[in-house]
Formats: structure tokens, sequence, C-alpha cells
């Protein structure tokens, strides 16, 4: 009997290991299958092979893109092989997943520009050392015309329509491009070229995984399990992270303003970014739990969080300052010293204090600076304004919009 057919016991290791690789996910598919993968590679000491793809679309990278690059690196601290694996080919197909209408290809020089970037910033999460980098190009050129059509008899236009994305187009009459119908199956064949023991991705992938898995049996392989991650909502705590809402903290930003956007979010909310974005052990956010639960300020366990995601993206020193300077400005009244000078010509009559915000870049147009003056969000040398017709003579002011957005700002 070999190996793969040999039933392992579940030990309390085991379900241990099962349960820091399902907290937080949508789904585990199949759960009792990848708990006998979990236990054969104990026994038998043989890594298991985990992948995730990732088609280099764009080059930067928010918390909301590391919740499963997080879970590799759980994956990596359980002893298993993480594949980082960028699809350089497919990406000149373009995924379909999520779209009603057809997604253009990206050029070969806009793909090696993005992945440029895209394991420099993933390796903040990951540990390079035991993690596996592959190109997909490596084995989808070489299968050529008559490769894709012996790949393509694996499996049905029917099964492929199944899809939500391509079954709604079609009720819409959006065009579907032939090229598309390939995406899924080039994705799939990936999981054989690699023999993947577990595939991640997004809740919106799930087709495409199993896809993977269906292939894999037509190859003869012990087919993948499938992990699905959520989707990380942003500080709002509605919207999905993304930098077109403006509701995301980027990975490469400055740890103070990491520091205020994580303890802007709400407590109930934390606790959904500890699942996701924490690489603390269960037991560890239970305790944080209970302690809340006795009456711990939760501004301290959100803070404990805060200094977490900077010391990966930054440093521990960095994450210890970022909090020293937060507490000092917005618990002790101080006010920032390295704050932007920004000097603004008027004319000699002054300036209007909503055109001085918006040219100041503490706010995005005046009507959004009116409305901030309107909820009392401005402050002028520490004395909150309220009258929105305000005219601000030459002089060099002090200006504060919010909690976090400071400048020095003279009147010419």
């Amino acid at each position: 009997m070999s190996p793969a057919e040999t039933t392992f016991p579940i030990t309390a290791e085991i379900e241990a290991a099962l349960a820091l690789v399902k907290r937080g996910c949508d789904e585990l598919l199949i759960e009792a299958e990848f708990a006998q993968k979990l236990a054969r590679s104990r026994a038998t000491g043989a890594a298991l092979r985990c992948k995730l793809g990732l088609d280099p679309t764009a080059p930067d990278i928010h918390l909301g893109h590391t919740v499963v690059l997080n879970k590799l690196r759980q994956l990596q601290d359980l002893g298993h092989t993480v594949i980082f694996l960028i699809g350089d080919f497919t990406s000149m197909i373009g995924d379909p997943s999520g779209r009603n209408t057809l997604r253009p290809p990206l050029s070969r020089e806009e793909i090696d520009t993005n992945a440029k970037t895209y394991f420099d910033q993933a390796s903040l999460v990951l540990d390079r050392a035991r993690t596996e980098i592959r190109y997909n190009s490596e084995w989808s050129e070489p299968l050529g015309a008559a490769g894709m059509i012996r790949l393509a008899a694996r499996y049905t236009l029917a099964r492929l329509l199944e899809r939500d994305d391509f079954a709604k187009r079609m009720r819409e009459n959006q065009p579907i491009a032939m090229h598309e119908l390939l995406y899924p199956l080039m994705q799939g064949y990936d999981s054989v070229a690699l023999n993947a023991d577990l595939e991640l991705g997004g809740t919106d992938q799930k087709f495409n995984l199993l896809v993977g898995r269906e292939l894999q049996r037509h190859y003869g392989q012990e087919p993948q399990c499938i992990l699905t991650m959520p989707l990380l909502e942003g500080l709002d705590g509605v919207e999905k992270m993304s930098k077109s809402k403006g509701n995301y903290i980027g990975i490469t930003e400055a740890p103070f303003e990491m520091f205020g956007k994580v303890m802007s979010i709400s407590d109930e909310q934390m606790w959904r970014w500890y699942d996701l974005l924490s690489m603390r052990s269960n037991d560890e956010i239970a305790a944080l739990k209970t302690q809340a639960g006795e009456g711990r300020n939760p501004r301290d366990i959100k803070a404990l969080l805060a200094k977490e995601i900077i010391a990966r993206f930054h440093s521990a020193q960095a994450a210890e300052q970022a909090e020293f300077d937060f507490m000092s400005r917005f618990r002790f009244g101080a006010i920032p010293a390295d704050m932007p000078e920004i000097t603004i010509a008027s004319g000699g009559e002054g300036v209007g204090i909503a055109a001085l915000l918006k040219q100041a870049q503490l706010a995005p147009s005046t009507s959004e600076a009116t409305r901030n003056i309107e909820q009392g969000g401005v402050r002028i040398d520490g004395e909150k304004i309220g009258d929105r017709t305000l005219v601000l003579r030459p002089g060099t002011y002090v200006v504060q919009v919010g909690k976090r957005k400071w400048a020095r700002v003279t009147v010419n």
C-alpha cells in the first residue's frame, strides 16, 4: 500500500495544526483529506507542497493582499514548502474571475515590471529561505499548440460555463473571448506541473482551484486540497480593503501612519484582523479576548496588533517608536516635530481656510475641507475652527485636520 493510500492517525498535534490552518479561512476542501495529508507529512517527514499563484497585474501590495501570505507563512512555520508562483504566462491571458467584461491582457513589459516588486514585498511576510519561486511560463510555453489541445480535451465547455462570471455574462449577452476559457485550464495545469498538495486563493478563485484538483486526477496525481481566504474589510469595516476606496494600509507606509490607521478600526473589527493578519497562536489570541472580557482596555490590545504589523514590515524598533509618537501626540497633546512645512501665496490678502486646507494637501477638495470644518475636525494653533469663511492673513500656522494630518503652513 502506498503512503497516499495509508490512513494515518489524527493526533492532537495534527488537530492543532489543522485548527491553525483553518483560522480565519472561508473554506477548506476537503478537510478530512487535508488532515490526512498533514498526518502523512508528520509520519513520513515529507513536507506538503503549498501553492499560491499570483498574476502580477499591479506592483503594490496592501494589508488585504497579505491575508493569504500570512496563511502561507503559518504553513512554513509548520514545516511545509511554500511555492510562490508568479503567473507571467497566465497574465497574458487575463483572469476573468469576478469580471463581467473582458479583461485586457497585459503586455510582457507590464508583466515583467510588476513581477520585479512582487516577491520583494511578499518576502516581508514569507521566509525567503523556505520559499520556492516559480514562473508558470516554465511549463506553459513549452506546451505549444498540440499540448494546449490535449489539455483542453480534459475539460468540458459545459463545466467551464458553470462559472458564475461566465454564466452571468452569457445571461447579459456580454462577450466571452475564447482565450478567457483557457485561463482556468492553465491555472489548473500549474497544480499538475507543481504536484501541489494544497492551493490557496481568495474566495473568488474557488472555481479555478477546483479545476486544478480535477486536472490532477486526470494526470494520475493525488488531488490537491483547497483553502480559500476571505477578503479583508478595510478601515471603514464595510468595504473590502482597496486603494481605490481609500480604506487601505499599504505595507510600505510609514510606521506612524500604519499605527494610527490600525488604531482607528473598531474594537469588533480588531478581532477579525487578529484572525487574518496576526501571527499569534490561537491560544494567544484567546488569552487576549479573555483579558478584554475581564476589563483590559481594547485600545491596548489594538496597539499590540499595530506593533506586530509594523514590526513585520519595518522593525520592532520602528513599532515601538510609532507607539510612543502616537501616544505622545494623542494622549498627551504633543505636536509632531516632523510635520511638513508648506508655503502658500495669497497676494497679501490672506487665504480662505478651505482653500488653505486643499493647497496644503490636508483635504482632497475644498468641499471636503468645508465638511471637516463643520464637523469640528480642524484646528489652527491648537484652537478648533468652526467658521468655514475664515480668512488666514499672512503668517505661519500649525494646522491640524483630524487626528493624523498636520502641517506648518506659511501664508505669504
